[in-house]
């Protein structure tokens, strides 16, 4: 499915986030708290753009991703890409200072398994940023936006997307994923400690940052 859509998929995810998408990466790469030298992992990490911003901190980061076609639709950027699959991950115990994955977790059957791999490659005391869609808070903007993602999204998708029937599973994932503490809980239960976050755009996404214990 996201072979499909690797062709045209970063433009269509600006226009679906009426460009939200930007400041998202953004505030991703500033909570992950990168420092020039650190290795950092980005996960699910599609065409790459997600880890050019992670680069521009200095950091040395890496694009890993399940789907070949994302790989090769993102041929060109800066940075390096690694097929790898989120349960088994092909790098060593410890081999990052911080690792991070951006929409990508929700797709992951075994998510909580994902979590406890992500912690396996990451350093003690390495950080974990997780941005993914989440639950807004408000409960009027959160009727308008259920709406919007069941009856807008797909329809949007049709005029943009070079796979537009993945945008209906888009959609219906985002409304089985669970909510801010219900993920919170989860990535706990998988290892991580001091486990907090933060909404953005009223809770459409949040973004979870956790750390891997010092022992």
């Amino acid at each position: 499915m996201f072979d499909g859509v690797a062709k045209r998929y970063d433009l269509t995810n600006s226009v679906l986030s009426f460009a939200q998408d930007r400041r998202w990466r953004r505030a991703t790469r500033a909570a992950l708290d990168l420092h020039p030298g650190d290795r950092v992992l980005d996960l699910a990490a599609g065409t790459g753009v997600s880890t050019e911003e992670l680069a521009r901190s200095g950091a040395w980061a890496v694009a890993t991703d399940f789907s070949l076609g994302m790989l090769r639709a993102g041929e060109g950027r800066s940075v390096p890409f690694v097929a790898g699959d989120a349960l088994h991950l092909p790098f060593a115990d410890g081999a990052f200072d911080a690792v991070t994955m951006s929409f990508g977790l929700r797709n992951v059957v075994q998510h909580e398994q994902g979590l406890v791999e992500l912690a396996r490659v990451t350093r003690p005391g390495g950080r974990l940023v997780v941005c993914e869609f989440s639950t807004p808070t408000f409960s009027p903007f959160r009727a308008v936006y259920m709406n919007y993602l069941m009856r807008a999204l797909p329809a949007v998708a049709r005029a943009v997307s070079s796979n537009p029937e993945a945008y209906v599973y888009l959609a219906e994932s985002i409304r089985a994923w669970p909510d801010q503490a219900a993920l919170a809980t989860r990535i706990q239960d998988a290892g991580w400690t001091g486990v907090g976050w933060r909404n953005l755009t009223g809770g459409i996404v949040a973004l979870h940052r956790a750390v891997k214990p010092a022992a």
